[in-house]
């Protein structure tokens, strides 16, 4: 006999992190194959622990994911073409989450992927709790000054407009500096421009050891926020997640900024 809702999928796999967070969140677990070959490292994977539960792929390619055998494979626009364009040559069924800058595209997400599974009110319970912890955190930031900060690391990058960096500042009750001045998406790092922006707190993403890490950059060394050790560090898979877990990364940023509301 069939499972009762074996009109959906019964065999998903899961080929990157963000997906594998959505997919935890919203499937049944027998509905689960397999997950993305980092989402048992918690140095990458938020849900590391809940994903220990279930099988990672060996690695992110094709093969890795056909073993399988699924009836639905989910990826991020940011998989490798070549990769996607075999899945898409096996005929197996294929959805690509392209849209993950704010919370608005994760709850799109999270509808999309809810009626591919056949977990539409499953999604929307997940929403709804999104909404209420937003909400509640807005709450508390009501009428903040907003502190100007600007995102920080070993790459010569900083985060402008339409970013993830950009939808954190804007639930913590910060102003990204380099989306004031007028930069977009994933720039090149302005370093002659940084100490006359008044950059007030450095967010970078990691542990402790970036600490060390930006104090050899000459354009963070010399800034007067750095030298008083104004750094707010938020742990890497928390900083980069695209599905609805980036909610603590806006907590963590916004306690750090205004402890005062949080007392």
């Amino acid at each position: 006999m069939l499972p009762l809702n074996a009109a959906h999928p019964q065999r998903v796999v899961s080929q990157a992190v963000g997906t594998d967070e959505l997919l935890l969140a919203l499937a049944d677990p027998g509905q689960i194959a397999a997950l993305s070959h980092i989402s048992h490292d918690p140095q990458f994977s938020p849900v590391a622990a809940e994903a220990r539960r279930f099988p990672a792929l060996k690695d992110s390619d094709a093969e890795s994911v056909l073993r399988f055998r699924p009836d639905l494979v989910l990826a991020a626009s940011f998989t490798r073409p070549e990769t996607l364009a075999l899945l898409r040559r096996a005929g197996v069924r294929l959805v690509v989450l392209d849209r993950y800058d704010t919370l608005e595209d994760i709850y799109a997400s999270l509808r999309v992927l809810g009626r591919e599974l056949g977990q539409e009110a499953r999604a929307e319970t997940v929403i709804a709790q999104c909404r209420a912890r937003t909400g509640a955190l807005a709450a508390r930031l009501s009428g903040v000054k907003p502190v100007r900060v600007i995102s920080a690391g070993v790459y010569p990058f900083t985060s402008g407009a339409g970013t993830t960096f950009q939808d954190l500042c804007d639930h913590a009750g910060a102003l990204n500096v380099a989306t004031e001045a007028g930069l977009k998406g994933h720039a090149p790092t302005p370093s002659e421009k940084l100490l006359v922006w008044n950059i007030e707190v450095l967010v970078a993403s990691g542990d402790e050891r970036i600490r060390g890490r930006l104090a050899e950059i000459p354009h963070y060394r010399a800034l007067p926020a750095f030298k008083a050790g104004r750094v707010v560090i938020i742990p890497g898979p928390m900083m980069s997640s695209i599905s609805h877990h980036r909610i603590a990364a806006y907590e963590a940023l916004a306690r750090a900024l205004h402890p005062e509301r949080f007392r």
